[in-house]
């Protein structure tokens, strides 16, 4: 027999959007059971640098003025008014006070950033905005990846001190439901394989859809993970929430990934990786450029292009003469992510990698070659054509204007000097966004659009605020919204568990 557990409230995993339902749930009153199949808190936030924000705090002492109505209309402007209204509008409306709940735990943060600059002549249309309030390491370093790492501890430690009980190695199997349809618990299963039965009367769901399961890409998305994908496969995001709503009536909405790019295994590939996110010659398998390279800061827009090209491949070219500026005088792009010593390490890393860096396929990943031609057939781009439009390119950069599409004269460099460097560009993605509907109070609904008593679900298992595209100019969304998703259903279940104990009282 299962062993039987009792909680107001009971959270499926405790990523970033799960410990904010926990705690919030728990402020507000609600005895809270965390399940999580990790042994740890966090998910795929512990690789994250920091939420979005509007009108926080920070901001305000920074002096920037970023409101979340602000927000709120260029995010809907984005995305061409696709996607719920009230939905986006209750995140970016609660997102400022959420900076202030952090900060109130011990969070601090570095600083706000926007993820890119753009160049003048698009500010007006592609500018990133000043909302990525980066973390600060407990450690005092540089932020970089894993940065939020910080957070999620001081997370942890205020659900815990609030009473919130973590189950660990204890994943979600199942909701349970009564005769009315309402979910009244979850059926899960311990690290030692025992059945748990915890009867509640709200359940949030947050376990981070699936970007780990490869077959539900496929039969949902369309990639096949390993040849034209490479995303970030977190372990234990295997779809366990996605499916757990659907069995018991969950509505559907297109699922979609945040689309970027990135090279198979890049972490640790780290040094090539970011050596090649520089507007050098970026071509497709034919040789043919693709896009001004100028504007491969967007990685969205770089993604989105990659995916629509032969093969789903993009190659990014520079020459020994490039390299030699990027390592004396700095990157011309600068990235917040890559280490700042960037150039002085990739020779060591790509001589080391070059023979063995393969893809799924076995392509070299990566090829250094003192010809253009003998580039080309190392890295599987068509050297007639290869040749051809460098030749055109070059003809351009001589003429400093590229006729072709119009790419900042400053970042116009010929590839002329050998040895030349290539790199095969993947479409990537940080996990996958939606499939269960929501409303702006996080409660989940049917395909009709009736709610289902009891039950709620936050974090990327109902994001579908982005369309058919990650908002990039507006950094930090997706933990943004698992912060604010999970804060606002954590509030919502526990005043639904407070009014059905009353109602308990009365009868």
């Amino acid at each position: 027999m299962a062993k039987q557990l009792e909680a107001d409230v009971v959270v499926v995993a405790a990523g970033l959007s799960g410990l904010a339902a926990a705690i919030s749930a728990a402020e507000n009153g609600a005895s809270v059971i965390a399940l999580e199949k990790a042994s740890n808190t966090g998910g795929a936030a512990n690789m994250g640098m920091g939420p979005c924000a509007a009108g926080s705090p920070v901001q305000k002492a920074s002096m920037i003025e970023v409101t979340p109505g602000e927000l709120f209309r260029r995010h809907m402007f984005y995305t061409h008014y696709q996607v719920d209204p009230r939905l986006v509008r209750a995140y970016y409306f609660k997102s400022g006070d959420t900076i202030q709940w952090l900060m109130d735990m011990g969070v601090k943060f570095n600083s706000v950033r926007p993820a890119f600059r753009a160049r003048e002549r698009t500010r007006a249309y592609a500018d990133g905005e000043y909302t990525w309030h980066v973390v600060q390491p407990e450690d005092g370093s540089e932020p970089g990846p894993r940065a939020a790492t910080t957070m999620t501890k001081r997370m942890t430690e205020r659900a815990q001190a609030l009473g919130v009980e973590f189950m660990f190695e204890t994943p979600g199997k199942e909701l349970i439901t009564n005769d009315e349809g309402a979910v009244v618990g979850v059926k899960a299963v311990d690290k030692d394989g025992e059945e748990v039965e915890i009867s509640s009367k709200a359940v949030i769901v947050a376990t981070g859809g699936f970007g780990a399961n490869a077959k539900m890409i496929k039969d949902l998305i369309g990639f096949d993970w390993g040849k034209n994908l490479y995303s970030f496969a977190v372990p234990g995001m295997d779809g366990d929430g996605f499916n757990m709503c659907h069995k018991v009536g969950a509505g559907h909405t297109p699922v979609t990934m945040e689309m970027m790019y990135q090279l198979p295994d890049n972490m640790n590939h780290f040094y090539v990786e970011g050596g090649f996110r520089q507007p050098c010659y970026w071509c497709d398998r034919n040789g043919e450029r693709f896009m001004p390279e100028d504007d491969i800061f967007n990685t969205t827009f770089v993604g989105n292009a990659i995916n629509h090209l032969p093969g789903k491949v993009a190659f990014s070219i520079f020459d020994s003469k490039m390299l030699k500026h990027w390592k004396k005088d700095g990157p011309d792009i600068v990235s917040h992510v890559h280490p700042k010593d960037l150039y002085q390490g990739f020779e060591e890393q790509f001589d080391r990698d070059e023979d063995t860096y393969l893809d799924g396929d076995g392509n070299h990943v990566i090829a250094k070659a003192d010809t253009l031609e003998e580039l080309a057939e190392k890295i599987g781009i068509d050297p007639e054509g290869l040749v051809k439009n460098v030749e055109e390119y070059n003809a351009m950069c001589a003429e400093g204007w590229d006729t072709l599409f119009e790419k900042e004269r400053e970042f116009m460099m010929p590839l002329e000097n050998g040895p030349f460097y290539a790199c095969r560009q993947y479409v990537g993605a940080y996990g996958t966004l939606g499939g269960v509907l929501i409303n702006q109070r996080m409660e989940v609904m049917t395909d009709e659009y009736k709610t289902i008593p009891g039950l709620y679900c936050v974090g990327t298992d109902a994001c579908t605020i982005y369309g058919d595209s990650y908002n990039y100019s507006i950094p930090g969304n997706t933990m943004g919204f698992c912060l604010n998703s999970g804060r606002i259903a954590g509030e919502n279940a526990a005043a639904l568990s407070m009014e059905s104990a009353s109602d308990d009282e009365w009868d």
